[in-house]
């Protein structure tokens, strides 16, 4: 009780002094189109994205073109996840061989966005995202495109889900999620207890650190320094994981509870995510699996997401499923073309 006494005056100072909403610009590109350190092909630029409670922020934006030229109508859009940023150069190139313009977004405080100072991957509420996304819609709409597939993984998922439920842009006509966030991945006290309680105090009290497990096996996993088979700025996308804060604990939450309780996507959605999830030590099912959401989650929580949600399993997917091992890796563009083809996955379902 002494405890919760000693809040009350703590509460009423920081409600006092954060009663006023964060107020964020619309994004203004800062720079034009520069070569990416992607490579041939690739492209990006800045969008200055104002103020927030840290200071400035910004987005960057990347595009890569293909083999079809400039004058394509359809394009794609990619949202990456928490502790990321867009490097999968492969997905680019099928896209863009497949006659899709391919555009993709680093969020601000993640990859290209960092600017000195920032803690990375910061965020009190999931819509600081959307201007983000918007930013790089206006660019794609500057560049022809008026039809979009928008695609997120992980927490990219659950930020593109929260951003369709809540914007319904027109220029957005299906939404792809590669094993979303919908859910989190802990025991019973912590899914019930712990993390509703750190969620409300972040409410209130954003920068409380929170450390996390300080395992490496996922990085190690699709690094070709480690036992897979890609490379990576590990600067920017962390081998050991950074703590977080209550902020973003209580952002990831209310996007999920709202999404959880009734969401209202309208347009087509494929959800994609592995046959199985893992949590032990050997390397040879680290390669095999999800080893950082479960994905018992997506198949409960996926089909409440809008009227027509198609769901996917892609055996031996792992979290990432366009960094699995070949076979896998394959289904799952297969999948994902044939519905964009079809609007049905025929034999693939």
């Amino acid at each position: 009780m002494r405890i919760f006494t000693a809040l009350i005056p703590i509460v009423f100072i920081l409600t006092w002094g954060c009663s006023s909403r964060v107020s964020f610009n619309k994004g203004s590109l800062s720079t034009g189109w520069d070569a990416d350190m992607l490579g041939n092909g690739f492209e990006s630029r800045y969008v200055d994205q104002g103020t927030d409670y840290s200071g400035p922020v910004r987005s960057a934006i990347i595009r890569h073109s293909g083999e079809c030229g400039d004058s394509l109508r359809r394009g794609v859009l990619y949202v990456h996840g928490y502790n990321d940023y867009f490097f999968q150069k492969e997905m680019a190139s099928r896209f863009a061989d497949s006659c899709y313009s391919f555009y993709a977004v680093d969020l601000r405080k993640y990859g290209r966005s960092i600017l000195p100072g920032q803690q990375m991957f910061e965020v009190r509420d999931m819509s600081e995202y959307y201007a983000d996304i918007d930013s790089a819609l206006k660019v794609m709409a500057s560049d022809g495109i008026d039809s979009v597939v928008l695609i997120g993984h992980s927490t990219g998922g659950l930020t593109a889900s929260a951003y369709m439920n809540d914007r319904k842009p027109t220029q957005v006509k299906k939404l792809i999620l590669n094993s979303p966030f919908l859910d989190w991945n802990m025991g019973p006290l912590m899914e019930k207890v712990l993390i509703p309680a750190a969620s409300w105090i972040g409410g209130w009290i954003p920068d409380i650190s929170i450390r996390q497990p300080q395992d490496s096996s996922y990085a190690e996993s699709l690094l070709r320094s480690g036992f897979g088979n890609w490379e990576f700025n590990t600067d920017w996308k962390l081998k050991h994981a950074r703590p977080v804060t209550t902020g973003w604990v209580h952002a990831i939450t209310s996007a999920q509870k709202k999404l959880q309780r009734k969401a209202d996507i309208q347009v087509p959605v494929l959800l994609m995510h592995s046959d199985k999830s893992y949590s032990g030590a050997d390397t040879s099912l680290i390669k095999r699996a999800d080893v950082v959401l479960d994905v018992d989650d997506m198949e409960k929580y996926g089909p409440r997401l809008g009227r027509d949600v198609t769901i996917k399993t892609i055996p031996d997917g792992i979290h990432d499923l366009i960094l699995s091992m070949p076979d896998s890796r394959e289904n799952a563009y297969e999948t994902m073309f044939c519905w964009l083809r079809n609007g049905n996955l025929g034999k693939y379902k």
